[in-house]
């Protein structure tokens, strides 16, 4: 059976960061994803160097995502640029954090065949990697599971990074429903033969074209997935990504616990 750290998508303001550390270990949560949804908003290395100790005397493990605003298959050299830059940028400040994965949207087709596009997007973490090996941070780029159909991150595609640049991944789950409008849990087990998941979940709303937005997390939803996690061997990080964030993992890690005893 898998053994689940469970917590938020988000950390708050640097002003609030500690106490709410502190608010996430009273609750049981022992991971934490830093949204750098608009860039690294934490500036300061003392302030992570503070976060960081918080966050390992409390046992809560730290990973960030990076901004929105990346494209590693932009036809535009500038762009394709920029998007490195951006995440690169989270890496460093996610060194500081002792984070020990960057999760980001890998791209778009950009008007290109998937296997076309994948070769570019691979170029971009290969290049990222020399950046992060000769820099000495400790941090794996965990491209993740996309829930849109014509955006780039299909199951089998994120595996393919993985195996081509030894990269982490992130699975989304929602994202998967939304993508497939099915789990597909046999097709992730498959590609992602890995002891260790980062994995992020929420409720969903969706459509032909794959997800709409992120919802609170229907009881039902939690239990589906925990009875294909019940059934692997995993050591999973698990971040909530619903609008609830806090109180929704919350409530997964309580239905966790009851559906694994």
């Amino acid at each position: 059976m898998s053994v689940i750290k469970f917590g938020p998508a988000g950390l708050g303001p640097v002003e609030d960061a500690i106490s709410n550390l502190e608010e996430y270990s009273r609750l049981g949560l022992k991971a934490c994803e830093i949204s750098f949804t608009y860039g690294p908003y934490i500036k300061n290395k003392e302030d992570a160097l503070k976060i960081k100790r918080v966050a390992e005397k409390l046992g809560i493990y730290l990973s960030v995502h990076a901004s929105y605003f990346v494209n590693l298959n932009s036809k535009d050299d500038k762009k394709l640029e920029d998007s490195k830059k951006r995440i690169l940028k989270c890496c460093e400040v996610g060194n500081w954090l002792s984070a020990k994965r960057v999760v980001f949207h890998p791209g778009f087709y950009s008007g290109m065949e998937p296997a076309e596009a994948s070769v570019k997007i691979k170029e971009g973490i290969l290049e990222m990697q020399e950046v992060i090996k000769k820099e000495k941070w400790d941090i794996e780029l965990c491209p993740e599971v996309m829930g849109k159909v014509n955006v780039f991150g299909s199951i089998d595609e994120i595996a393919d990074l993985v195996r081509d640049t030894g990269c982490g991944f992130c699975i989304d789950i929602a994202h998967v429903l939304a993508r497939y409008g099915r789990y597909e849990f046999e097709d992730i087990k498959k590609a992602f033969p890995q002891k260790k998941w980062h994995v992020h979940f929420s409720g969903i709303e969706y459509g032909e074209k794959g997800e709409k937005k992120h919802l609170v997390v229907p009881i039902e939803e939690w239990k589906k997935v925990f009875k294909f996690l019940k059934e692997i061997d995993k050591d999973i990080v698990l971040i909530c990504e619903s609008p609830e964030t806090v109180s929704d993992a919350v409530v997964g890690k309580r239905i966790w616990e009851d559906y694994s005893d």
